[in-house]
């Protein structure tokens, strides 16, 4: 099996839970496939930056241009260790692509490692990979996780859990953690 992960992104994913897990896995020696719905490799997504600044939500500003560098036509999820599907606003028109949803059921069936953080659970919930699980996600989310069955990690902003080959987080201050639940999901050491 190769050592390749299968990044799901999009227009208006949230930069940082794009980029940042994105240039982790690199780090340690995967092979990243970004792709996105009805695009190939060298078109570009729109990313967005959300900040927590004190009001009763995140707010929104526009992120840098990431380049996708495979076709999501040609993904076969056999090709892949594991699945990646960061937040933002991206997966609010994601989850409803008949084949990222396949993918994500797929990546479950599998018992393949799957990191989802923020509004990524709309995706999971979507897919309906989620009953008697427990999922975290932005807060806003919880409802969707609880509709589809899950329950919902209420944990703090800069947490992650992992249930079996689910590795959920609520948004990017929880990367040192989300990402070291995934690594180890993925069988991947780090040795200093």
């Amino acid at each position: 099996m190769s050592k390749a992960i299968l990044m799901i992104a999009g227009d208006f994913t949230e930069d940082y839970e794009t980029m940042v897990p994105y240039q982790f896995l690199l780090a340690l020696g995967y092979t990243v496939h970004a792709v996105c719905p009805d695009k190939k490799a060298g078109d570009r997504v729109a990313t967005a930056i959300h900040d927590f600044e004190g009001d009763q939500t995140y707010s929104e500003k526009r992120g840098h241009n990431f380049a996708l560098n495979y076709d999501f036509a040609a993904v076969n999820t056999n090709d892949y260790v594991g699945l990646l599907i960061p937040g933002g606003r991206g997966p609010e028109y994601l989850r409803l692509n008949k084949r990222v949803l396949d993918i994500v059921r797929e990546f479950n069936t599998a018992g393949k490692p799957i990191a989802s953080v923020c509004h990524g659970a709309q995706i999971l919930a979507a897919a309906g990979i989620l009953k008697d699980r427990t999922c975290s996600a932005y807060p806003a989310c919880a409802p969707e996780v609880e509709l589809a069955g899950g329950k919902y990690a209420d944990i703090a902003i800069d947490a992650a859990v992992t249930d079996g080959n689910l590795v959920t987080a609520p948004a990017w201050p929880a990367h040192p953690a989300w990402l070291s639940q995934f690594a180890k999901a993925l069988g991947a050491e780090i040795k200093i």
